[in-house]
């Protein structure tokens, strides 16, 4: 199957996925709920949409496309409205956050379609062990050179991301001592980490069709890629998030991300060079490992900074950019959660005070809820 043309799309834009925990308003574990849900769901219009995932405890939600940080939290809203009142109808509850802490990966369902059936078939056990939760943020490209060159260039900024949305600290009852644990489990797939580094999409139809010859992929659904080109969309996928506990937090990073992506294009003359990915790997731990506390090496300069220092001086960088984009709400909520912690330290904190895993995934679905 030959890769899709690259849309057009208008740039900047920005559309945001989120996959969804399914509770037991009874003991707050997983519980296999999402064909319910999405029947009840669809009997009435709502936002964006509201998808099955792999295993049936878990949904995705996806917003349109939208121009800027207001519209697409308007649009959050809405969908998790849709997707609260099917959930009280069926007596369930519904949360972020990137990992369950307490849920068993032997007792979940793969959801029957042909796609997911072939997923559990072909990575066995791995597919059930996928019941982790990420938010996908979409930018739109005006070309398919300039998001080749974009996806590179976000690569630097990796790190942040994981360490502002990281909400995956307790794995089976366990503190992992990470703040983004959900990563480690992505990295078992043998299509994920980073994209090669291709600057041109002709050098990329050709990658793809050496890919596409060897059996192992049919479409780009099959790279699991933390920064992946989204052809259809004419779109680039950032995929390194965990589901934040709120649709508030999620739009926030989609606004920080529009900004960004718009400095890199309007301000940043700055071509990708492959020796940037020296530091990837080890920057990609710090922030899982250590969440905004960790440590990342800047690529050019090789200078050690801390990763909420470097977020720091990115909103700096960017200000002008996010007011003239309408995303400076979004990005002082960036800034707030440099001081205030990111989502596993609210998970660890709250898990200190209950000394309960249920009754923090209770108040986890609460966050959710309300936003507050």
């Amino acid at each position: 199957m030959p890769l899709e043309t690259f849309s057009q799309s208008k740039p900047l834009t920005i559309g945001v996925e989120l996959e969804l925990q399914l509770l037991s308003t009874a003991t707050y574990d997983l519980v296999a709920s999402s064909d319910d849900l999405l029947r009840v769901a669809g009997r009435r219009a709502h936002a964006g949409e509201i998808k099955p995932e792999l295993t049936s405890s878990m949904i995705e939600i996806s917003t349109s496309v939208q121009p800027s940080y207001g519209s697409l939290l308007r649009e959050l809203r809405e969908i998790r409205g849709a997707v609260l009142d099917a959930a009280r109808f069926l007596d369930i509850a519904v949360a972020g956050g990137g990992t369950h802490p307490f849920q068993h990966w032997g007792e979940r369902k793969i959801y029957d379609t042909p796609r997911f059936q072939h997923l559990s078939q072909l990575y066995g056990y791995l597919a059930k062990q996928f019941t982790i939760f990420g938010q996908h943020v979409h930018v739109g490209c005006s070309g398919a050179d300039e998001a080749l060159r974009l996806l590179h260039l976000f690569a630097r900024y990796i790190p942040q991301f994981i360490a502002l949305t990281a909400s995956s600290p307790i794995v089976q009852g366990i503190d992992t001592r990470f703040d983004s644990a959900r990563l480690n489990s992505v990295l078992s797939f043998p299509l994920s980490g980073r994209a090669p580094y291709l600057l041109s999409w002709a050098d990329f139809e050709r990658y793809f069709d050496k890919m596409a010859a060897t059996g192992m992929v049919e479409s780009m659904k099959d790279f699991y890629w933390d920064i992946r080109p989204k052809p259809e969309f004419g779109s680039i996928e950032i995929r390194i998030c965990d589901t934040p506990l709120t649709v508030e937090k999620a739009a926030a990073l989609a606004g920080y991300v529009q900004s960004i992506a718009r400095y890199l294009l309007v301000e940043v003359q700055l071509r990708p060079d492959e020796d940037d990915y020296l530091v990837y790997a080890f920057n990609r731990f710090q922030a899982c490992r250590f969440g905004l506390d960790g440590q990342l090496v800047e690529p050019r300069t090789h200078q050690r900074i801390s990763i909420s220092d470097d977020i720091d001086d990115t909103l700096a960088r960017i200000e002008q950019h996010a007011i003239e984009l309408g995303a400076d709400d979004a990005c002082r909520a960036v800034r707030d959660s440099l001081t205030r912690g990111n989502d596993a330290k609210w998970i660890r904190e709250r898990y200190a005070a209950e000394k309960s895993l249920p009754e923090v995934v209770r108040l986890q679905s609460e966050h959710w809820a309300t936003g507050t």
